[in-house]
């Protein structure tokens, strides 16, 4: 694939639930690269006006490539994308990264203290991990990267 065919954007399609803790890590995990780790090429991806039929949102994902990022098994988000839009990138399920890491606290989905911001961190930087994996295997262009520091959300 040219260089020129290759998409200079990710779209990353959030959970948007707001009765659990892991739909708002999340959305803050979501922010957290767009805005600082992959900022210029990461694009979020509104799932209410996605499910609501926005083909703004839909056509998005039909010409980028999107991540799911997904609070739990429910897996709205890859589930909206597969349907709507076609093939999803790649996923992430929060609840079992939660598990595989050994989580079993309680957490709070509207008072985010210090073991949510940890959590959003390490979430960002699974995200940036799948984005990076795109980029290697030339799906994304990786034109305009920062390099060093935040960079790698996963210091």
């Amino acid at each position: 694939m040219s260089a020129e065919a290759r998409p200079k954007m990710i779209g990353v399609l959030s959970c948007s639930g707001e009765a659990e803790a892991e739909g708002t890590l999340a959305r803050n995990a979501v922010r957290l690269v767009m805005e600082k780790y992959r900022p210029g090429i990461t694009v979020s991806l509104c799932l209410p006006l996605y499910l609501a039929g926005d083909e703004g949102e839909r056509n998005f994902a039909k010409r980028f490539p999107v991540i799911a990022v997904d609070g739990c098994e429910k897996a709205c988000a890859r589930e909206a994308t597969s349907k709507y839009s076609g093939k999803v990138e790649d996923t992430i399920d929060i609840r079992a990264l939660l598990r595989e890491w050994g989580i079993k606290d309680k957490l709070s989905r509207s008072h985010p203290g210090e073991l949510e911001w940890e959590l959003t961190e390490r979430v960002a930087a699974e995200i940036v991990k799948k984005i990076d994996k795109l980029i290697e295997e030339g799906k994304i262009e990786a034109k305009g990267l920062p390099e060093g520091g935040d960079r790698d959300a996963d210091r």
